[in-house]
């Protein structure tokens, strides 16, 4: 009798804990997301007001990076081998 009952209690609390899980799951979820989405927010919000306040509406921008060679190509990297196939 008492291995049923364990039996028993042991289905019960499976059961339980799986429909608790599926109602508790989203709402950790969005918790979560929600969470992610605020420290997104304050790390980058800050960037896009000081970009926001430098343009003007209709205004267009372009941002130039300098052209620069780094790689020099009449410097020689290394030695040219030719092999060939022995049969």
């Amino acid at each position: 009798m008492v291995l049923l009952q364990t039996i028993l209690i042991a289905v019960l609390l499976y059961y339980g804990f799986k429909m608790l899980w599926k109602w508790l799951a989203p709402l950790m979820l969005n918790y979560a997301v929600k969470k992610t989405s605020e420290k997104f927010g304050q790390q980058f919000g800050n960037y896009e007001d000081s970009y926001r306040k430098e343009t003007r509406e209709g205004e267009t921008t372009v941002d130039k990076k300098p052209f620069t060679r780094k790689s020099n190509p009449s410097k020689k990297v290394g030695e040219y081998i030719d092999f060939e196939e022995i049969d």
